[in-house]
């Protein structure tokens, strides 16, 4: 029997896969807003949004868990962290914060962490299975005070796609999710750079593109219509729905 997380998770990965060519017109801009908010309906009238993504054994580990997208920034900046083993890397944690923060990777590794071994829905068909280590966001976010203002999270990343800065935004939901990590580990090992070395997202209730790689600055914000095309990420300015939970 398909589980909720196959059905909805299938629908989304259909509608989102061919949204380019939907979302090039006015008509297919409201579609595609339609079905969002459907999809979020669906998902608060079946299932708590808290609740837990799967979680598998060791055993259910994929051989090899693929890059997609962006594998290397290819930047110069990004050439000289992975020269010098990301011993300058700076996370920082702003915005509308009470403290905001500058972490070093040796700092990130420090706190407290959390391991899941989750799966990675993509919309382009594909899954697969990994260990992830990482730090819990919520732990970051107390850390340095959220505002009251505050609704979102944005994640700012090192890759550039078409010379535009990548970007992703989740919801205090999400955001304050226990299995919502800042990972800096995959099966056991530092993360490898066509996975999103030193730093990417795990947002386990969402599909692959929420899960932002090269992450360099998470702030917190009241409202996702400033930022870049103010949709809420770099491939929901371009069609593709924010909210993609599975």
């Amino acid at each position: 029997m398909i589980g909720r997380r196959g059905i909805i998770g299938g629908l989304l990965g259909g509608l989102v896969a061919g949204c380019g060519k939907v979302a090039q017109s006015g008509p297919g801009a409201s579609l595609l807003s339609a079905v969002e908010d459907w999809n979020l309906a669906v998902h608060r009238a079946l299932t708590k949004r808290t609740a837990l993504a799967p979680e598998f054994s060791i055993a259910d580990i994929s051989p090899d868990f693929r890059g997609n997208g962006t594998t290397n920034p290819g930047t110069l900046a990004y050439a000289a962290h992975v020269a010098t083993n990301f011993s300058d890397w700076r996370l920082a944690v702003d915005g509308l914060v009470e403290r905001p923060l500058a972490l070093s990777l040796a700092d990130v590794r420090a706190l407290q962490q959390r391991t899941q071994i989750t799966r990675h829905d993509c919309v382009e068909g594909w899954s697969a299975i990994g260990q992830w280590t990482g730090v819990p966001l919520r732990d970051l976010l107390s850390t340095a005070g959220l505002r009251p203002e505050a609704k979102f999270v944005v994640f700012h990343c090192a890759d550039l796609l078409s010379g535009a800065p990548y970007y992703e935004s989740i919801d205090l939901i999400d955001a304050l999710h226990p299995q919502t990590i800042v990972a800096h580990m995959l099966n056991g090992a530092p993360l490898p750079v066509k996975n999103g070395a030193p730093l990417r997202m795990r947002i386990e209730r969402q599909l692959g593109y929420k899960h932002a790689k090269y992450v360099e600055r998470i702030e917190a914000v009241a409202s996702l219509a400033g930022i870049a095309g103010g949709k809420g990420g770099y491939w929901e300015d371009r069609g593709y729905q924010w909210y993609a939970g599975i």
